[in-house]
């Protein structure tokens, strides 16, 4: 839960959920119904009567904060420290590449020399970190948004620069759906940001694609890492050679 004021609300919902008034609720915990109205006009309660509370609309506090969690709203892109805590422990960098790509605990340890404890340890700074709201059992719900990204000159984006671009490049992409394209030209500037829109698309239809195959078997599916940029750009030995 973030804030007083997030409960509270989810108070409410949950009061107009269950069709129960102030007065209902006054009555079922024993206070004055105008003392009722002022409690969640300020925010201002115990723990103790929120489970009060819990108990009248028949609701686990538990469950109450995992409605609060999920309404919370997602992160269409992390702080500078959020990134730099990521990338302090190559590990928890990859468990964060595993979890945006909604793997199980299970998952990761069978295709990773990692430990339980390990992935266990892992989960939690994320949870700490932002990245995830850690639930029972080792499972958790990813609180970034589907248009989510790394800080263009963020630490996650100068650490692949750094080590990942070249290694990527490096490939054939010959494969069964794999290629490259490199298309240069001179458009519009009025008319480059909708050639952006178009390739923020295709990422977002290969996000989703990759939620909704989730339910087939491993066997049935391959990992790629699709990459999309547009920017105004000279190769530096082309621009050396200008007049």
């Amino acid at each position: 839960m973030s804030t007083t004021a997030d409960l509270v609300s989810a108070l409410k919902k949950e009061l107009k959920a269950a069709q129960m008034t102030y007065a209902d609720l006054a009555l079922a915990i024993g206070m004055a119904e105008s003392s009722v109205k002022r409690m969640l006009a300020s925010g201002e309660m115990s723990l103790g009567r929120v489970d009060e509370i819990c108990r009248a609309l028949k609701l686990d506090f538990a469950e109450l904060a995992r409605r609060v969690a999920d309404a919370q709203p997602l992160l269409r892109e992390m702080t500078q420290e959020q990134e730099r805590a990521v990338v302090a422990d190559k590990k928890l960098l990859l468990v964060a590449i595993c979890v945006l790509s909604q793997w199980t605990l299970e998952q990761m340890t069978a295709r990773y020399r990692l430990t339980e404890a390990e992935c266990v340890k892992y989960l939690v700074q994320l949870d700490r970190i932002g990245i995830i709201d850690l639930r029972p059992l080792n499972r958790y719900r990813l609180k970034l948004a589907k248009t989510f990204r790394w800080r263009p000159h963020g630490p996650v984006m100068n650490y692949f620069r750094e080590h990942a671009l070249l290694d990527y490049f490096a490939g054939g992409f010959d494969g069964t759906g794999e290629g490259v394209m490199l298309v240069h030209g001179s458009v519009s500037r009025t008319l480059a940001p909708g050639f952006l829109e178009r390739l923020q698309r295709v990422a977002q239809d290969f996000a989703q694609q990759h939620q909704t195959d989730q339910k087939l078997h491993e066997k049935d599916r391959e990992g790629y890492t699709l990459v999309l940029a547009m920017r105004s750009w000279e190769f530096e030995a082309f621009a050396r050679l200008r007049r």
